[in-house]
């Protein structure tokens, strides 16, 4: 990703292409809307019944206000930019021979002796409390491109963890 200099102090990073699959897109499309017709409504709400209270040189309830609508917009043009720069991937992209963006993964951790099941996702739309990790993490980078039977190492901050691929699906 490069970098581009607005003014003086201010850097603005380029677009890139956001991975994401068909029930992502739903969600960030959800949320956008949600973002833009509910939540504005109630912060601008907020905002009226704080300035109802007077001077706002010392309001903290129009201060709080301020911060909510403000901190709103910028989620508001993140989604948009995400959506913007959108690369689906439809189920028909998802291989079963090699480890794509979309295709689950079931692994055997080879220290532990346990079975894992990740989903690759792009990082908009990774949780890993359930099982969607990103493409740009260290364990779906080290899993992109192998196959059924690969054992794959990843290089994590407390040393190398090693998962056997057993099966790869949609």
């Amino acid at each position: 990703m490069r970098c581009v200099i607005i003014r003086k102090g201010e850097v603005q990073m380029a677009d890139k292409n956001v991975f994401i699959t068909v029930d992502g897109l739903k969600k960030l499309e959800e949320e956008l809307e949600t973002l833009k017709t509910v939540r504005r409504k109630e912060v601008a709400e907020r905002i009226k019944q704080a300035l109802a209270f007077g001077d706002i040189s010392e309001n903290s309830e129009y201060d709080e206000a301020k911060n909510e609508q403000a901190q709103l917009e910028e989620r508001i043009v993140k989604l948009e930019n995400m959506l913007r720069n959108a690369k689906v991937i439809d189920d028909d992209d998802i291989k079963t021979d090699v480890v794509t963006i979309g295709s689950k993964v079931l692994l055997k951790d080879l220290e532990y002796d346990e079975e894992i099941e990740y989903t690759i996702v792009g990082v908009a739309e990774s949780d890993p409390y359930e099982g969607k990790i990103s493409n740009e993490s260290p364990v779906g980078r080290a899993l992109l491109g192998s196959k059924k039977g690969d054992t794959v190492e990843v290089h994590v901050p407390d040393g190398t963890i090693e998962f056997r691929v057993l099966s790869i699906t949609r």
